[in-house]
């Protein structure tokens, strides 16, 4: 299972990194995730360097592609250096982008009609994007997802492990790296707002 955490220039760090960790949690199941870049490394919003692990076209194959937020997205969705290096295909792969990587995958007719979530900033983007913008953590249909606010990437990962390896799995990594004395109830929560857009492509 390839996942693809995109992750551009002035990247969010949250977003990237919890994903990475949480679904990381399935490495033994064989899961392969991958920071991809459009450049050998990249520097977030706060100065961290980091390098990449694989190109931007690792996203055209992987079977998974999490869109990273950051302080240039807006450039970014200008850019069709970078854009028409991307081909994802919702058929057949589980999309999902958090904050303002739902700019990007409205731009890249990821959304085709969907609503979808975002950070307050990037709202009114979207919003001219011609995207209804939800007021609300987490929404997915089908392969595609989105989440707004920087803590929301939790959700993304619960969704993508849920609706690829179960519930059970799901639950076993939020478990993992949910606070101690917290754990049951923090897993209940995420679980609570992942699985009914999970169990409604199911009941379909």
């Amino acid at each position: 299972m390839d996942i693809a955490i995109l992750t551009f220039e002035g990247f969010n760090e949250l977003d990237s990194f919890i994903a990475a960790g949480i679904l990381n949690r399935m490495k033994s199941a064989g899961w392969n995730v991958q920071i991809t870049c459009p450049s050998d490394s990249v520097t977030s919003m706060n100065g961290v360097k980091i390098q990449a692990q694989q190109p931007l076209e690792f996203a055209n194959s992987a079977d998974v592609v999490l869109v990273g937020s950051g302080i240039y997205t807006r450039d970014i969705a200008k850019d069709r250096a970078i854009l028409d290096r991307i081909n994802l295909d919702p058929a057949n792969q589980v999309i999902g982008a958090q904050c303002s990587g739902t700019l990007l995958l409205s731009v890249l007719g990821i959304l085709n009609g969907l609503p979808a979530c975002t950070d307050l900033t990037t709202k009114p983007w979207v919003i001219d994007a011609g995207v209804e913008v939800l007021n609300q953590p987490f929404f997915a249909k089908g392969n595609i997802a989105t989440a707004g606010g920087c803590m929301a990437s939790q959700y993304l990962a619960a969704w993508v492990i849920a609706k690829l390896a179960g519930k059970d799995a799901a639950e076993s990594a939020i478990h993992y790296v949910a606070p101690v004395g917290e754990k049951e109830s923090a897993v209940s929560h995420s679980m609570s707002v992942v699985l009914p857009y999970i169990q409604q492509v199911e009941v379909a």
